[in-house]
């Protein structure tokens, strides 16, 4: 066992987006994405919604990975470990209620083993299998719920009345909001979003607001708040290649016009050691020897 100072910066965000269907949770999703991490090859987006995501392609070049039944827990287990293994920056689970209610999902697994009560001994286990998955992945992760809708006949400013579709409750275990780092409730079809849980403090009883890129910026912000410059400084002359200069930089966001100086320098002594290698592999002409003169 190790004690170590907390450092915000080694945490991993827990993001959640809940709303029915047609309030903008795969979009709104994405931007919030690249706005944690601002490069969209480093963004992963496990798609249950019969292949949703790809109408958004032109939001720029992310990673889709199709999850079709069954929903077993261990399948969304291996979709994870894939992007994991991806080296993904941001994993996006668009959505988990197919994990919970979905063909071969936790639900019709128990109703399988005759749905009483003690059957969930078995399906339990497997299904916190999942969310422990999520809540260790070495990835931010952005989790998609729908929720129950429920309609309401309001009156609008000339008079006239209409139907409103509202969200309800979240179609997934309960009390998986309370893993969360921030839950943003998608409250109608204009994609306007509010918090119904943050531990940030950046969201909680502020007005309803459009979640975009901004938003996934100031999530990563308050992720890097109390880093030194002299441990970011490390990092950077500790660094070995071009890449991984380029990682750094995009890693401390709230730190870029400190390091930037900083990077260029190191880019201009890895460009210099890069040219030295160059030209110690230059080949020297061959010699040869004829009636035992050198030419």
């Amino acid at each position: 066992m190790k004690l170590n100072q907390a450092q915000r910066e080694q945490v991993k965000l827990r993001i959640g987006l809940s709303g029915p269907s047609g309030f903008g949770k795969s979009y709104s999703s994405l931007l919030l994405a690249f706005g944690l991490t601002n490069d969209w090859t480093k963004i992963a987006i496990i798609d249950t919604e019969n292949n949703s995501a790809s109408l958004y392609a032109h939001l720029g070049g992310f990673n889709v990975l199709q999850l079709n039944e069954p929903y077993s827990p261990e399948r969304y287990i291996q979709a994870i470990k894939t992007c994991e293994d991806a080296n993904m920056e941001v994993v996006i689970i668009d959505s988990i209620t197919h994990e919970w209610q979905g063909k071969g999902g936790c639900l019709q697994i128990h109703e399988k083993l005759g749905g009483r009560f003690q059957d969930w001994a078995k399906v339990s286990p497997r299904h916190q299998q999942f969310i422990d998955t999520i809540l260790q992945s070495k990835c931010h992760l952005i989790t998609t719920t729908r929720r129950k809708v429920d309609y309401s006949l309001d009156t609008i400013s000339n008079g006239k009345t209409r139907v409103i579709k509202h969200g309800t409750k979240e179609i997934t275990r309960e009390g998986y909001e309370y893993e969360l780092t921030v839950n943003f409730e998608l409250i109608n079809d204009k994609h306007l979003a509010r918090a119904s849980k943050d531990r940030t403090g950046l969201f909680m009883d502020k007005p309803e607001f459009i979640i975009t890129k901004a938003t996934g910026r100031k999530l990563i912000n308050w992720c890097s708040e109390g880093i030194s410059i002299v441990q970011a400084k490390t990092e950077i002359l500790k660094c070995e290649t071009i890449e991984g200069l380029k990682h750094l930089y995009q890693k401390y966001p709230s730190l870029q016009k400190q390091i930037h100086p900083i990077i260029l320098d190191r880019k201009e002594e890895l460009d210099a050691v890069q040219s030295q290698l160059i030209d110690t592999k230059e080949v020297e002409p061959t010699k040869t020897i004829t009636n035992g003169n050198n030419n």
